[in-house]
């Protein structure tokens, strides 16, 4: 199982912390327990549980879960999608061996994104579209992409933008190691290895990433998205899947948490709270 902070990178962020200084995480991402013992990743198999509701409380008691990846084929899971929204939480599809028709059950119930698509899931082919063909025809699920060039071909970083474009939201994945160099690092107990930027397992699964949020939107301009819809896929539209829609916009009156960059696309500065934190 695998906790992350829901902070989406934003040109301008915001949530109910903003009385506090400084950056601010928004709420955790639960990526798992409730995954495919099929698509696990790196995930491990002793940590996967099936569908239990009194387990999904303890979880949601232990601290503000705002995003909740699970398998929607795993019996028990649909249930589990109406209880994840009444507690206000999001519910993402991921991690999964879901045929189309049971990814499209999981968002006719509320499921709302999918996790980092293409990967840990059932693939795309033309008789068994899976999770990924029923994502990509559905304009109210937003997709999550890992645009590195290594969880995703750049040709498919195309597709996903001509095809979904304005519900892309870009996610790092990153591992604790992120912009520390090649080297041996710890997800959790599994060690992992960082070389020319990939990470792996020791038997070579992916295992998170390197990549930064400035990197991402290079990725995707690169791709063919113009840089205004780019800086949506990473501000705007992550913020619109926990349902804060002010994330990600200058407005006046708006909260004053704003990444500067230059016409390579490279962070000049950051500023938090209308205070400069970090200058090039």
């Amino acid at each position: 199982m695998c906790c992350r902070s829901a902070q989406p990178s934003s040109c301008s962020g915001a949530g109910r912390y903003d009385r506090l200084r400084g950056p601010r995480i928004l709420g955790v991402h639960l990526e798992g327990p409730f995954l495919s013992p099929a698509r696990l990743g790196t995930h491990g198999l002793l940590a996967r549980r099936d569908p239990d509701a009194g387990l999904l409380d303890r979880l949601l008691e232990a601290g503000p879960v705002r995003l909740m990846t699970l398998a929607p084929e795993l019996p028990g899971a649909l249930d589990l999608v109406g209880i994840l929204q009444a507690r206000g939480v999001v519910v993402s599809v991921g991690h999964t061996n879901a045929t189309a028709e049971e990814a499209n059950a999981a968002f006719d119930r509320g499921a709302r994104t999918v996790t980092h698509i293409f990967n840990a899931m059932r693939p795309l082919q033309h008789r068994d579209p899976g999770v990924v063909g029923a994502a990509l025809v559905r304009p109210d699920v937003v997709l999550q992409a890992i645009v590195d060039n290594v969880h995703l071909d750049p040709e498919i970083a195309r597709l996903l933008w001509m095809v979904a474009a304005g519900r892309l939201a870009l996610v790092t994945d990153a591992i604790a190691g992120a912009a520390l160099g090649d080297g041996t690092y710890a997800l959790g107990e599994i060690e992992i290895v960082v070389a020319d930027d990939v990470v792996r397992r020791q038997d070579g699964v992916l295992a998170g990433s390197t990549l930064t949020m400035p990197q991402a939107v290079r990725n995707l301009v690169a791709a063919g998205a113009p840089l205004e819809q780019a800086l949506e896929a990473a501000c705007t539209v992550p913020g619109r899947i926990l349902g804060v829609p002010h994330l990600g916009r200058l407005v006046p009156g708006g909260p004053a948490d704003v990444t500067v960059i230059d016409d390579r696309l490279e962070v000049v500065r950051a500023i938090v709270g209308g205070e400069t934190r970090v200058a090039g």
